[in-house]
């Protein structure tokens, strides 16, 4: 790492330490993660300084909700010292804007954060993303409709379930076009290259469900040959009868 960058950004989250009340001031404040592809797995390089007035030696660091793996940081920060902390980022399952936050927890369990947000683009487009079964006792069949097609247009996507999901799912799928007015509603006889998606189920099974929990919450996943680490998935959402 070179001493004249290190040095850079401790001045300036020293020169913010002013208007700050975190022991660990990052710069920038807010990372940008910037737009990044749904399945990419990125590096990450946070950049800030102790400005506590004491040295912080650090237990761990972790992410809060997201995928994020390989940390690498100082176990001890001197005051008025920069601080570095790398980490990789899997954007698989993650759609549209993102807000992430680093823990940096010290060896007193004080916590300090560094906060992050981007886009994440996801490659394929689903007219609706959650499902509702109502009352639904295991066994029971049901179906739903939607609409799929690539975010920029310009193909008609392969979709297929995934592995798991073909347990407790099967689909139908028909080639159409289809066109979106200004206020979202979606009708064939466009000009976007779609899939009608047929998704049926002849019976979600209670197993490895509590018998006590009501509210039922299935993912379902799919799999494209076209964009392989693109995680497409819907909800199922209801109450088990």
């Amino acid at each position: 790492m070179n001493f004249k960058s290190l040095f850079f950004v401790a001045a300036t989250a020293l020169a913010s330490a002013a208007f700050a009340v975190d022991p660990i001031v990052f710069a920038p404040a807010v990372y940008p993660m910037g737009e990044v592809n749904q399945g990419d797995v990125k590096h990450f390089v946070l950049k800030g300084a102790n400005v506590s007035g004491k040295t912080i030696n650090l237990e761990t660091v972790m992410c809060q909700g997201t995928g994020c793996s390989n940390f690498k940081y100082p176990t001890s920060v001197a005051n008025n010292s920069a601080i570095v902390v790398e980490f990789d980022m899997d954007f698989s399952g993650m759609e549209g804007p993102v807000n992430a936050t680093v823990v940096l927890v010290g060896t007193d369990g004080k916590p300090y954060t560094a906060n992050l947000e981007g886009m994440v683009k996801a490659p394929i487009f689903f007219g609706e993303k959650m499902f509702d079964a109502g009352y639904y006792a295991a066994g029971e069949s049901r179906e739903w409709t939607f609409y799929v097609w690539e975010t920029d247009k310009k193909a008609r996507p392969d979709l297929a379930l995934s592995d798991e999901s073909a347990k407790d799912f099967s689909i139908k799928t028909k080639n159409v076009k289809v066109k979106v007015d200004e206020n979202g509603k979606i009708t064939e006889g466009g000009k976007i290259p779609a899939l009608k998606v047929t998704l049926s189920t002849k019976g979600m099974s209670r197993e490895g469900w509590e018998l006590k929990q009501k509210s039922l919450r299935k993912i379902v996943s799919f799999k494209s040959k076209k964009f392989p680490k693109a995680t497409p998935e819907v909800l199922i959402i209801g109450y088990w009868k």
